[in-house]
């Protein structure tokens, strides 16, 4: 997992303080064995600046203890994940995704969380009516957002590639994210870049540039071949697959975003190895990788 094809084995680890990694986040499941509480002291021990947090892990420590570990620790919250799943067709349904939503800004606001990640939902069981998918999405963004905005709260709609469509997110594209969001103010509805969502997209450079200012989250990890069975788990480390990074990076930044660049990893051999280990590796590949 350490060194990839073509990046020199003798790569130093940044250190605390490095320029360098003034704007690497932690995302919580990268290391996701860790509590909040520990990944939160491992950012520290590496110097990293800023974290991004998952519900459940904030809600096993508790709201208001999360809040004040990251606060005391002085780390930024580079995201929230996560909200959305709105796709559903039955009253009940829908009236409990639009509570816990309103829940999850709720967090975000407390946590003071750059941006509320959603993934929309996929295709309610025995639906194949994906532009009415989208639609509900819309409708529901349409109650959200103003509810964000009240609370200072940014949402951030993650398009998924296309191979989970059907179960987690309706949104396969940039441009598909920046068309819901384009009816609401900057500052309440933005869009997440993730490198493995949306690497094999022929618009993409186009689709950053037309989303400027929209960019709330920047998420890097590669794609990595052979797919293991569980596609969720198909994230690797940087270096390890086949995403050019820095051209992405570089789309990114001319496109305006100067926040955060979160390193989310679902992988198992990742999980399995240790929590530092993998923050010095995703130290070294961020250098090397991304910015070259």
């Amino acid at each position: 997992m350490d060194v990839p094809s073509g990046t020199p084995a003798g790569t130093p680890t940044p250190g605390p303080g490095d320029p360098r990694i003034a704007r690497l986040s932690l995302n919580q499941w990268t290391t996701r064995e860790w509590s909040l509480r520990e990944a939160v002291e491992g950012c520290v021990r590496a110097g990293l600046p800023a974290i991004g947090l998952w519900r459940d892990k904030v809600a096993d420590a508790g709201l208001a203890e999360s809040a004040k570990l990251v606060r005391e620790a002085g780390l930024r919250v580079s995201s929230l994940c996560r909200g959305g799943f709105l796709t559903a067709r039955e009253p009940v349904a829908r009236t409990e995704a639009i509570a816990d939503n309103q829940r999850a800004i709720e967090e975000a606001a407390a946590l003071e969380a750059a941006c509320l990640v959603l993934v929309v939902g996929g295709l309610p069981a025995g639906d194949r009516d994906l532009p009415g998918a989208r639609e509900r999405v819309a409708e529901a963004l349409a109650e959200l957002a103003p509810y964000a905005g009240a609370h200072g709260v940014r949402l951030a709609l993650e398009p998924l590639h296309p191979m989970y469509c059907a179960d987690r997110a309706v949104l396969s594209t940039l441009d598909q994210a920046i068309d819901l969001a384009e009816p609401h103010p900057v500052g309440q509805v933005g869009v997440v870049v993730d490198a493995f969502h949306v690497w094999w997209d022929p618009y993409l450079p186009a689709a950053i540039a037309r989303a400027g200012e929209r960019i709330a989250s920047f998420q890097v990890c590669d794609w990595v071949l052979p797919l293991p069975a569980d596609n969720l788990l198909a994230r690797g480390m940087m270096g390890d697959g086949v995403i050019d990074f820095r051209s992405m990076a570089a789309a990114v930044e001319a496109a305006g975003y100067v926040g955060d660049i979160e390193v989310e990893i679902f992988n198992a051999d990742v999980w399995a190895a240790p929590g530092d280990a993998v923050v010095d590796t995703l130290k070294r590949r961020y250098v090397t990788e991304i910015l070259g």
